[in-house]
């Protein structure tokens, strides 16, 4: 296919959402980075790892962000999700640094968002108390 490509239009990000995320490696390199007392690495290496993890961040968002739309309204774990949402948002638009502190810091944003997914994508479970239903 030298010389030829094809543009793939889907506004919705349907081609996205059925590819799995690969979970594992990235997990184990958020636990890695995040046990880091004194690396001693060159800046390029860092700016690497904090590409890794942003590109990274930016897919388990969108997996968020999807099944958040797809909840119903009265859903209080869709408002939840939005509050990350935006905060990983502005974490993002950070610029990137050849930082321990800086990859550390998308470590902590890739953790929190699975830490949403995982919330999104389990059952809902809703306790009844005095007529007040309980997150």
């Amino acid at each position: 296919m030298t010389g030829t490509y094809a543009v793939l239009y889907d506004p919705d990000g349907l081609i996205e959402a059925e590819l799995p995320l690969d979970r594992a490696p990235h997990e184990a390199l958020v636990t890695a980075v995040l046990a880091w007392k004194n690396p001693d690495l060159e800046p390029r290496d860092y700016e690497q790892i904090a590409l890794q993890l942003t590109g990274h961040a930016r897919a388990v968002a969108s997996d968020v962000r999807r099944h958040a739309a797809a909840l119903p309204k009265s859903d209080g774990r869709g408002a939840l999700a939005e509050v990350i949402l935006r905060e990983a948002d502005g974490r993002l638009s950070v610029p990137l640094q050849g930082t321990a502190r800086c990859v550390q810091n998308r470590a902590r944003l890739v953790r929190a968002l699975y830490t949403r997914l995982d919330r999104l994508t389990e059952p809902a479970h809703h306790v009844v108390r005095r007529g007040r239903r309980l997150p």
